[in-house]
């Protein structure tokens, strides 16, 4: 077991944040959204791998389709996924990133591995023989600008607000990664006790076997004594699974990144409209989830432009995110997110970041 904090035991004279800087800002000021100066810590990510096919459809309204229609516009195929769009973002903080997930037997398969080594982050992926890797598509209409957001803090509201268009997000429903399961998990078992935190996301709990793997995954980390961080995705997981699959894995884990909508319909509570509403929730979020987790919890017009940093009982820190118009919804949440940890993971080390723990 190598604990939280290894990567400054690996890193001699590794500097407190200029000025005491973690003491007094948030992650988006220190270490910020574009990479730390000095990158530590060792993260293994946990769940979906994919190849992503993205268009923009400038001039198309999805709601004005009423037959087939031929539209040429910007498309690309990526190699994506979430744990592949979050380990491709910590890159830029931490020293090494480690990614599992289960991957399919095709001819995309080389392009994932190669994608991963380009990157730079070590290879933990499952292969799936004689399946195929799972495909997502994602389509965004023409009904804003690609680059700002969907609606400006104070701006207007409606069909001329400055927005990124609306987004529709096909994703295989019988991708390998529903199917990463205990053994592979085990396999995986020492790289997870060598990092200082795992990540996994809400995805591993749709299917019963990725829902296991992750809880195997956790409890590794759990016995290893490392750190485990989820984000709960998808944003409409209460219409997927019940509060009673979702409330023990967010009550194990170290910390909780979520937008406040998602939580509040989990649980089944009002979905706070204002920064006080947020706060009113707050006790809520202690009789309904055991542990102590750190909650990293977005809110605002978008549910990205706002976080409160909250554990039981005690607000630690608000702090505006920054994301307004001109800023790019996609990509956003995972370079926040790897930011975060990276910041929360230096409180641990002592770098004067007060309460947080």
């Amino acid at each position: 077991m190598t604990g939280p904090g290894a990567g400054v035991a690996s890193s001699p004279g590794s500097p407190d944040p200029p000025d005491g800087a973690a003491a007094v800002h948030p992650p988006v000021r220190w270490p910020g959204l574009d990479g730390a100066a000095e990158r530590r810590f060792r993260l293994v990510v946990l769940g979906d791998v994919m190849i992503e096919a993205r268009a923009d459809l400038p001039g198309v309204r999805f709601t004005d389709l009423a037959a087939d229609r031929l539209a040429y516009a910007p498309a690309r195929a990526v190699v994506a996924g979430t744990a592949m769009n979050m380990a491709r973002c910590a890159t830029g903080y931490f020293r090494r990133v480690a990614l599992l997930a289960k991957i399919g037997d095709d001819a995309f398969t080389p392009v994932i591995r190669r994608e991963l080594r380009r990157m730079g982050v070590r290879d933990l992926l499952c292969v799936e023989p004689g399946a195929a890797n799972g495909v997502s598509v994602m389509l965004r209409d023409g009904t804003g600008r690609p680059d700002a957001v969907g609606v400006a803090r104070g701006g207007p509201v409606g069909r001329d607000a400055l927005g990124p268009g609306v987004r529709l997000l096909v994703v295989d429903d019988q991708g390998p990664g529903r199917r990463l399961t205990e053994d592979d998990v085990r396999r995986a078992a020492p790289a997870i006790r060598r990092a200082d935190v795992l990540f996994a996301d809400g995805y591993s709990l749709l299917a019963p076997a990725s829902r296991a793997a992750l809880r195997a995954a956790v409890d590794v980390a759990r016995r290893g004594g490392t750190l485990v961080a989820f984000d709960l995705v998808p944003h409409d997981i209460d219409r997927r699974l019940p509060a009673a699959e979702a409330a023990p894995v967010l009550g194990s884990v170290d910390v909780v990144i979520t937008e406040v909508p998602t939580l509040a319909r989990l649980l089944g509570l009002p979905v706070p409209s204002t920064p006080a509403e947020v706060r009113e929730m707050l006790p809520a979020l202690d009789r309904r989830v055991g542990g102590r987790p750190l909650w990293l919890l977005r809110h605002g017009p978008t549910s990205l432009e706002d976080v409160v940093a909250y554990r039981r009982g005690q607000v630690l820190v608000e702090y505006a995110t920054g994301y307004g118009p001109g800023v790019r919804r996609t990509g956003f949440g995972d370079r926040l997110a790897a930011g975060e940890l990276y910041w929360w993971l230096s409180s641990r080390c002592g770098e004067r970041l007060p309460g947080i723990r």
